[in-house]
């Protein structure tokens, strides 16, 4: 089968924690000719993947190196410590990093957050993976903050979680190469963003006609209304008295 004979498809590479259903279902709805492939990637190879056009486009982590990519920010998440349930951060509502000073706190080799200063005691020696951390703290060994996403993608019956206020956040969004700017890449643009399927955005609108001009003298003018001469004004017309009814004569004085 040559490359014009194959059926076009629409690769779209998304990072652990990021949920693409809903928008998977829109184009499907849409665009039911023009399969929609997905590809799980890591969070540190997601850019790579799309700079050796792995994939058409990818739902990244936008703490990456970004150079050569277009890029859509999506959203924010916030960010949560993972503890196991009968810790005492799992009686309070939220905690601050303060409160994490002495924790041993795992800052996994696949970390998410861009942290200026992370908190906490160190472990003697990172996990490998956010899987391998959660199996630490399930085991007591320590804590670990997270976007929230992730807290919920690797969730445990014996673990829980609360928002840490003054961690750095994970935004999401949407990259491409930008020198692939395709059709399908406007496509799904207009899904993520929401726009209806008849929004003129999303796909390039096709190239309107040009209006016509009007000539010199009276291009523009409307057709006289019938039973009008064209030398009336509309208003003079509107003057005329009602057909079939004719008014008093007067009487000479």
């Amino acid at each position: 089968m040559t490359g014009s004979d194959a059926t076009p498809s629409f690769r779209l590479a998304y990072v652990p924690g990021v949920m693409p259903t809903k928008w998977v279902r829109i184009w499907n709805e849409r665009l039911p000719d023009i399969p929609l492939i997905l590809t799980s990637v890591s969070a540190a190879e997601a850019a790579d993947v799309l700079r050796n056009g792995d994939a058409d486009a990818g739902l990244l982590r936008l703490h990456v190196d970004r150079t050569g990519l277009s890029v859509i920010p999506l959203y924010t998440e916030t960010s949560v410590v993972v503890v196991p349930k009968d810790h005492l951060v799992a009686a309070v509502d939220e905690v601050s990093t303060a409160d994490l000073a002495d924790e041993i706190v795992f800052h996994p080799l696949d970390e998410t957050l861009d942290w200026e200063q992370r908190p906490g005691r160190p472990a003697l020696e990172r996990p490998a993976t956010t899987a391998d951390a959660i199996e630490l703290v399930a085991a007591g060994v320590g804590v670990l903050v997270v976007p929230q996403s992730l807290a919920r993608l690797h969730h445990r019956k014996d673990l829980t979680y609360r928002p840490v206020s003054d961690a750095p956040q994970s935004r999401v969004g949407l990259s491409w190469p930008e020198e692939e700017t395709t059709d399908m890449v406007e496509d799904f643009i207009g899904i993520v963003r929401g726009r209806t399927v008849n929004s003129t955005r999303g796909r390039r609108p096709a190239q309107a006609e040009p209006q016509r001009k009007s000539s010199g003298t009276g291009g523009g003018h409307r057709k006289p209304a019938a039973g009008t001469s064209a030398g009336k004004s509309a208003r003079g017309a509107s003057r005329g008295s009602r057909p079939g009814k004719r008014g008093k004569p007067r009487r000479r004085s």
